[in-house]
């Protein structure tokens, strides 16, 4: 059974940073790319960050270029975000998931982690 636990967010002020971690099960986590997404109350979950399947290639959404780094241990099956220069707008909870040459999803989501920025 595949699944995600997202882990690492919290509150913190403006400017701050935190360091989320995604431990994956499942299924062979070093096969397939993955991404961080976040959803903001009352909006749509979005891509947030890519790695490829060694981490070699990274990209990310414009909105956080620059103060999110993506990362990824295939030893231990887990991915992490660095976040670096909160802003309000990053509240969100952040999800992570598996996804095919397309960019699509492939997995049962996970709970995710809640990262609220306020001062």
């Amino acid at each position: 059974q595949v699944q995600f636990v997202e882990s690492g967010g919290g509150l913190v002020q403006p400017g701050g940073s935190l360091r989320l971690s995604c431990a994956a099960s499942g299924f062979d986590f070093s096969t397939y790319a993955m991404r961080w997404y976040r959803q903001a109350p009352g909006k749509e979950r979005e891509f947030v960050a890519h790695t490829s399947r060694f981490g070699g290639i990274t990209r990310y959404a414009d909105s956080v270029k620059g103060r999110f780094t993506i990362s990824r241990d295939n030893a231990k099956n887990t991915m992490y975000l660095q976040i670096a220069s909160l802003k309000a707008d990053d509240t969100a909870v952040y999800f992570c998931n598996a996804v095919n040459t397309l960019g699509d999803h492939l997995f049962t989501w996970g709970q995710g982690t809640q990262v609220t920025v306020s001062a």
